[in-house]
């Protein structure tokens, strides 16, 4: 695989393009629940209209809000931010009924960038459960050693097509548009932090997880070191079964009887004849 490397103009066109797109359609419901009041005079289209403006509002701060923390700056260079805020940022985002968030991980203060890649996996993971389900958030670790992990259950969870290249900086098609630039983006924050971003599907379910560079080399050499190579597989195998002393004796005795009874036998036909 190819890493790409988008220029900074590029990477930030394609983000607002991202926000944008989600944040569109709340706020398009806000002017046609405005429209609706300034046409209508039935009160019970005015009720709907302005029940309408309402979700429409609420749904689109805590998009923003979201997409603060996820994709903004908040905050200074090297600041870092609660993941009490992070929690409820994303309990505002997903704060309907099609999916459950089970948030699990510690209030501490982490790293800004750190709080971007949970916010950012919390994204893939929802990705991965288009139908709803349930989505458990959890930190396990504590400072550098520190790694994400987060569980996606629900009917119809598939791993999206083409996301671990997009992880790994290398999209399939070498290039990126607004659709796949979240999981580029993703990727790149991961690397900047010094962990790895890898989604996979497991029987408990889809599993979205960040965890450490250091972490992650280790894990694949003792995946390693658990497999033996020929040699070791060559020593293993247990020697072919050497035949018992008694067996030999018993065998040569035989055949010395077969060769003396052999001499015998001319002798036996002339005192015969």
């Amino acid at each position: 695989m190819t890493t790409i490397a988008l220029e900074a103009l590029d990477l930030a066109a394609l983000l607002c393009s991202r926000v944008c797109h989600d944040v569109i359609s709340p706020v398009g419901a806000i002017v046609n629940g405005l429209e609706v009041l300034d046409e209508e005079k039935d009160p019970e289209m005015r009720t709907f209209a302005l029940d309408l403006i309402k979700k429409s509002a609420t749904m689109a701060s805590a998009k923003l809000q979201f997409c603060r923390l996820a994709f903004g700056a908040a905050g200074s260079a090297g600041a870092s931010i609660d993941t009490g805020d992070a929690e409820t940022v994303t309990r505002g985002l997903f704060g309907d009924d099609k999916i459950k968030l089970d948030w699990r991980a510690p209030r501490i203060l982490m790293p800004k960038n750190k709080v971007k890649l949970i916010l950012n996996l919390c994204l893939i993971a929802a990705g991965t459960i288009p139908r709803g389900g349930t989505m458990t958030v959890d930190v396990e670790g504590q400072g550098d050693e520190a790694a994400v992990r987060i569980v996606a259950k629900g009917n119809y969870a598939r791993v999206p097509a083409g996301i671990g290249a997009l992880l790994a900086g290398a999209p399939e098609h070498g290039t990126i548009d607004a659709h796949a630039i979240q999981p580029f983006f993703t990727g790149l924050v991961a690397r900047e932090v010094g962990m790895v971003a890898t989604v996979r599907s497991e029987p408990e379910g889809i599993v979205i997880e960040g965890r450490p560079v250091v972490v992650e080399t280790a894990l694949h050499q003792d995946a390693d070191a658990a497999q033996p190579d020929d040699g070791q597989q060559d020593a293993a195998q247990p020697d072919a079964a050497q035949p018992d002393a008694a067996d030999v004796a018993m065998g040569l005795a035989d055949q010395m009887r077969a060769a003396a009874a052999d001499d015998l036998a001319p002798a036996s036909r002339v005192a015969a004849a």
